[in-house]
């Protein structure tokens, strides 16, 4: 085995309900994003991580609270770890931001790099995310299992960063739902994805007959900015 970095998306806010772009925002769980820390938390906690590192902002460290509550570890906060700033954009709906950035959102359906006023890149972001990836890499010991917790947003850019991949290609990895994780194992000389939104499939019930025959069930495993209500950041 060799060492191992989860990196956890936070669980819902009553902004991704409301389809609201959060950035760094400090935008708290709502119930069912309290619910799906827990459960998550749980799935994770058999990897028997040996050290949490949360985003500052709340809706990510108290998702890492429930883990850490599990496997009695401390939660360290790094700032770095926030979600991309959107600036001006943030708090709005896609709709929205059509109608009050409706340059911006036509360079953004085209592909081109969008920064808000007030605002960050999604280069800038990825960068500082992927700096705090190699620091706790660099620190990590031989087959030990690391858990980030962070936001969609940044998450998928900063992986990509870290990994080495091109920023043109970013854009080839989906968002992630609310509560989902990515996994980066070492291997062959470098870092690489080996899950990506992991945690969306449901955990089919055992029948009767199965449990009776000491069958588990499986776990569940498996547009970048906005999407469904669980993918919004």
């Amino acid at each position: 085995m060799s060492r191992r970095i989860i990196v956890w998306r936070h669980g819902q806010t009553d902004w991704n309900v409301a389809g609201r772009l959060q950035g760094q925002t400090d935008t708290l769980l709502n119930a069912t994003g309290r619910a799906q820390a827990a459960e998550m938390a749980s799935r994770l906690a058999v990897l028997n991580p040996t050290r949490i590192v949360s985003s500052d902002l709340r809706r990510a460290s108290a998702t890492a609270a429930e883990l850490a509550r599990i496997v009695d570890l401390a939660v360290e906060t790094d700032a770095r770890l926030r979600e991309v700033a959107f600036g001006e954009r943030e708090g709005l709906t896609r709709h929205e931001i059509r109608d009050r950035y409706p340059e911006l959102e036509a360079r953004f359906r085209r592909g081109e790099e969008v920064v808000s006023p007030g605002g960050e890149s999604h280069a800038d972001a990825a960068e500082r995310f992927s700096g705090a990836l190699r620091e706790v890499a660099d620190a990590m010991a031989k087959d030990e299992t690391v858990v980030v917790v962070a936001h969609g947003a940044v998450i998928r850019v900063g992986v990509c960063a870290f990994i080495g991949l091109p920023q043109e290609h970013w854009r080839s990895f989906g968002g992630f739902s609310n509560g989902c994780w990515a996994v980066l194992q070492e291997g062959f000389a470098r870092w690489q994805v080996t899950e990506w939104n992991a945690g969306n499939l449901p955990v089919p019930e055992m029948s009767d007959d199965a449990a009776a025959h000491g069958d588990s069930a499986p776990a569940r495993e498996g547009d970048p900015d906005f999407g469904s209500a669980g993918a919004t950041r």
